[in-house]
């Protein structure tokens, strides 16, 4: 690719599921679930551009963009059709990918994401990109820690919160900066009408980074999409819940 090279990792046979990190962070992801998720399923996790293990030459880039690589990742892997779930992010990657690239899927799953962060979304996403240019990876934890998981499971599951944080820290901040830019840049609301895929729509109860009002949204714009509450859980339901991973499964069946 012009820009870099996507890195990716690929595990399991049967049904190709494509799983799309969140921001700021890599593949590495799904590493703790899975053997929850490979029954039945060839996972490919790609590492989105600058995430990761995937180089960059620096310049801008969109979600667009980034929907774009999948496709040619899927066409280099010879996929022609796949399931695929996107967190946060990853999910504005994957309904971007469902409008543009219809033909190719036959199961989305958009986990705690949004078509568009609202009128002050530029002024904020701005404000986040210069944080993720001036503030050291750590510095940066606290606020990521306390939206991505609730407190009951900060306390019980230590070593998932370090595993994400170990792959935040790692992220290369241009990277994380330029893709605040792409955020912040997001809407696809006038879109979402040309999403023609059987999706499954959920949102942690306590996520206010992506309120359940977003995934409503969403859902609401997304012909025969279906809407998931789940609970007591915030930005990384998917992390979270064991039961929302199966309910994944399920759907993905």
């Amino acid at each position: 690719m012009g820009w870099g090279h996507l890195a990716y990792r690929r595990a399991g046979s049967g049904v190709p599921w494509v799983l799309v990190h969140p921001l700021a962070l890599s593949g590495r992801l799904w590493e703790p679930f899975l053997a929850e998720l490979l029954p039945g399923h060839d996972l490919v996790m790609p590492d989105l551009r600058g995430h990761g293990e995937s180089n960059w030459d620096g310049s801008a880039f969109s979600i667009g963009d980034m929907a774009d690589d999948l496709r040619d990742l899927l066409d280099v892997l010879g996929i022609e059709r796949c399931h695929m779930l996107g967190m946060s992010m990853g999910g504005s990657v994957a309904m971007t990918f469902a409008s543009r690239y219809r033909t190719r899927l036959d199961r989305l799953m958009l986990c705690d994401t949004t078509a568009w962060y609202g009128e002050n979304a530029k002024t904020t996403w701005d404000e986040r990109a210069q944080a993720a240019r001036s503030k050291t990876r750590g510095e940066q934890l606290p606020f990521q820690t306390v939206r991505w998981f609730s407190d009951a499971f900060q306390a019980q599951h230590q070593e998932i919160v370090k595993h994400v944080c170990e792959i935040f820290t790692g992220t290369k901040r241009e990277a994380h900066a330029q893709a605040c830019l792409a955020m912040g840049a997001l809407d696809m609301r006038q879109r979402l009408a040309e999403i023609d895929v059987p999706t499954l729509v959920v949102t942690g109860e306590e996520d206010y980074a992506t309120p359940p009002s977003m995934g409503e949204a969403l859902a609401q714009g997304i012909r025969g999409a279906r809407f998931e509450l789940w609970p007591a859980t915030r930005h990384m339901a998917v992390v979270e819940s064991a039961s929302l991973r199966a309910e994944l499964m399920k759907f993905a069946s």
